[in-house]
């Protein structure tokens, strides 16, 4: 039978009445407050073996209150629950010593669990280190279970060095989930660098990765430090690794093996301190089948795997993720927009083939491109529409507003012209027409970054610097 004394504080009477009864049943002797002056009276005195409360109370934050208690009495355990179910709730939970964060609600089952396995753990100091705050720059936007779980998972992951294996699909987020673990890591201080191997030519890659020899192959005039040179002392995020050509995975597979590694053309091992995270969105179990991935390099690299569930699966998540992209896009100088209940219904159907990234996308355009204030289905309705044929004339579809948008130019063109003929020379003189507002509002939503805005109009990104030197654009940059 379990034994020991747990202190609860929540403000709420009857989540204390809950697990009163839930951790008496469980053979825990119970004390609970609806308070932290209270709590913290009973810790100063020496009372109870673990600790249960509530982030928000109503004369503290627990999150003060924590780093008091582990000065105090650095062997309590204490779970941190919460209703406010952010990224940085758990982040701050971890980094002030708690020894696990639970969401609200709660499962019980889960929270009896953890609280056998904190009291029969050996006890152990504080190692933790408090971060600033960044109440204004949260990186990963959600409150659903699955990403809840990730937090978590995130939260236990920030003080270590394990290397960590990213799956999930494109627009997902794999990028942001890999920074989230060196900005709030250990290895902050350090250097985060990113390459990803499906946009680097085959042969390019061992070159980009550990650096070169001057001579060592036609065109290589210098010394070029590598991917692994430039990281040192932080984090080298490898993005869909599963495009990794094999002569690349078995140098790879010799770093994770002993640490070090030769450049292409040098001789001199060279030993370095990385933090591995890998990414992909290929089944790599699948590429091993086939003799396209190496099995023992798998192992290396799946230490820690964490997947990241696609936004249909956690389509809760799309009205904070909304509101968080508008935000955005107002700090940047876009106009003030807001979403109402009905479109965001219809938002939170859509099953979002290009995941967060597309939504993303949406919102910016929303957000440049629509004088409304108020974003209404019917809108909605003409964004998630399946892509019409490129009224560019362009290779592949083209969004479907700026498809809309073309559609309304056309209609008051010929609208203009009653029962006459248009004249001759109408189609470039539409085309031009159109192209010179589509192409700088597409501009202004990306903030001049051309790459940006191809990808959004659906153009190559030459045949877009064409357009806007032909059409005499101005690109203004602006900074975030």
């Amino acid at each position: 039978m379990p034994t020991g004394s747990i202190l609860v504080a929540d403000d709420d009477a009857a989540i204390r009445t809950v697990l009163n009864q839930a951790l008496s049943r469980a053979g825990y002797e119970v004390r609970s407050c609806g308070n932290a002056a209270t709590l913290w009276r009973w810790v100063s005195q020496g009372d109870g073996d673990l600790v249960i409360t509530d982030v928000v109370m109503p004369d503290e934050n627990a999150f003060d209150l924590l780093p008091r208690i582990k000065k105090a009495r650095p062997d309590l355990p204490v779970i941190v629950m919460s209703a406010q179910n952010t990224f940085m709730t758990a982040i701050r939970a971890s980094e002030r010593g708690a020894y696990e964060y639970l969401p609200k609600p709660f499962d019980l089952k889960e929270l009896i669990s953890i609280v056998g396995r904190a009291l029969a753990e050996p006890k152990k100091g504080d190692n933790g280190v408090l971060l600033p705050e960044e109440q204004d720059n949260i990186p990963l936007v959600g409150r659903s279970p699955a990403m809840q779980e990730i937090y978590r998972l995130l939260a236990r992951l920030m003080q270590t060095d394990l290397t960590v294996m990213i799956v999930g699909e494109s627009g997902t987020g794999k990028e942001l989930v890999a920074r989230a673990l060196h900005d709030y890591g250990k290895r902050r201080t350090g250097p985060f660098v990113a390459i990803n191997m499906a946009a680097i030519p085959r042969d390019l890659i061992e070159s980009e990765l550990f650096g070169h020899e001057k001579g060592s192959f036609t065109g290589a005039t210098t010394r070029n430090p590598g991917r692994f040179e430039q990281a040192e002392g932080g984090t080298l995020f490898l993005d869909e690794i599963g495009d990794m050509p094999m002569e690349a995975q078995t140098r790879l597979l010799r770093v994770l093996q002993q640490g070090e590694y030769t450049t292409v053309g040098g001789r001199t091992p060279i030993k370095t301190d990385v933090r591995i995270i890998a990414a992909t969105n290929k089944d790599l179990r699948t590429l091993i089948q086939q003799g396209l991935f190496r099995e023992d390099l798998f192992f290396r690299l799946n230490v820690v795997p964490l997947r990241l569930p696609p936004l249909r699966e956690r389509s809760e998540d799309v009205p904070d993720l909304v509101r968080h992209f508008f935000l955005q896009a107002e700090r940047e100088g876009l106009p003030a927009k807001q979403v109402d209940a009905a479109a965001l219904d219809r938002l939170k159907r859509y099953r979002w083939p290009g995941n967060v990234r597309e939504l993303e996308n949406l919102v910016r355009r929303l957000a440049a491109l629509y004088p409304q204030e108020v974003i209404t289905p019917a809108i909605i309705d003409v964004e998630l529409s399946e892509p019409l044929p490129n009224p560019l004339n362009e290779e592949g579809p083209v969004d479907a507003t700026l498809a809309a948008s073309v559609e309304r130019h056309l209609n008051n063109y010929f609208a203009g012209f009653g029962e006459d003929l248009p004249p001759p020379g109408l189609y470039h003189r539409i085309l031009k027409d159109v192209e010179y507002p589509l192409l700088s509002a597409a501009l202004a939503a990306t903030r001049g970054n051309q790459i940006k805005a191809a990808e959004l109009l659906g153009l190559n990104r030459n045949t877009l610097r064409k357009k806007i030197r032909d059409l005499d654009i101005q690109v203004i940059r602006t900074s975030r």
